[in-house]
């Protein structure tokens, strides 16, 4: 009886001490050694990126209106499921008192050029940039041209113009571009100008998020492309909008490609 509890006991510490040895070597429960961090790699390349509009020069990258878009979306009376909606006409230019007009034209009513950007060096990055407010969609007619349009306080859009009044177009400007400090992206710094409900356009400083597609060749690689999309909210009471069949804020996304074609 003796000998057999000792050989349990013998099989027992075998048992402890295997266990042991594999704990060691898995390490599953000790400290990450220093220097080792979980952190999101942050990288940045060395793209510049210019405006021009001569089309065959590759060094000039023009904006890709067709391929871009500018959506937003805010809760229905505040509360609900999203309204979601765009905007048809927009561009990316720095929009002086001269240009601010109406244009009989149906295409970009001034040059898309007003942008620059350096993937490693954000200081020198700046963009500005335009809607019109009139052209909003979403994709259903009784909101598109009735209640949206009273509510931006502007007027129904006419066939075969571009409206770039003041009452008509809301637009921003950056102040400041910096690396996110938490991704491979960046911090707009930016004033938007907006008349909406007001007797006049007021400003406001706003902070979104900036991320870069880089430059690629497109598939048959006759040209390139790249792309910044913009992430931002707005606050409707900054600009007199009291309608609550929307939320307080509302939450914009800029998506701009461009080519060089």
């Amino acid at each position: 009886m003796k000998r057999f509890n000792n050989k349990m006991l013998m099989f027992a510490l075998i048992i402890i001490s295997g266990y042991g040895v594999i704990a060691s070597c898995t390490h599953k429960n000790d400290p990450l050694p220093a220097g080792v961090s979980t952190a999101v790699k942050i990288t940045h390349g060395s793209h510049v990126h210019l405006p021009g509009t001569t089309i065959g020069d590759t060094t000039q990258w023009k904006f890709d209106k067709v391929h871009s878009a500018v959506n937003w979306s805010s809760p229905f009376l505040e509360v609900g499921a999203d309204l979601t909606g765009k905007f048809n006409q927009f561009g990316v230019a720095d929009l002086t008192d001269a240009m601010m007009q109406n244009y009989s034209a149906t295409k970009q009513p001034v040059p898309d050029t007003s942008w620059a950007f350096y993937e490693n060096a954000p200081e020198k990055t700046h963009f500005a940039g335009y809607v019109q407010l009139n052209t909003v969609n979403t994709g259903e007619p009784g909101r598109d041209g009735g209640c949206l349009i009273t509510t931006f306080g502007t007027t129904a859009i006419v066939a075969g113009t571009q409206n770039l009044t003041v009452q008509n177009v809301a637009h921003i400007k950056t102040t400041k571009v910096e690396f996110d400090p938490a991704s491979n992206g960046y911090i707009a710094t930016f004033s938007f100008t907006w008349q909406g409900g007001l007797s006049a356009p007021a400003t406001q400083t706003y902070v979104g998020k900036l991320s870069y597609v880089p430059e690629a060749l497109v598939p048959g690689g006759a040209y390139s492309d790249f792309g910044l999309k913009l992430e931002f909210q707005i606050n409707k009471a900054d600009f007199g909008i009291n309608n609550t069949e929307v939320g307080d804020n509302i939450s914009i996304v800029v998506n701009v490609n461009f080519n060089n074609k």
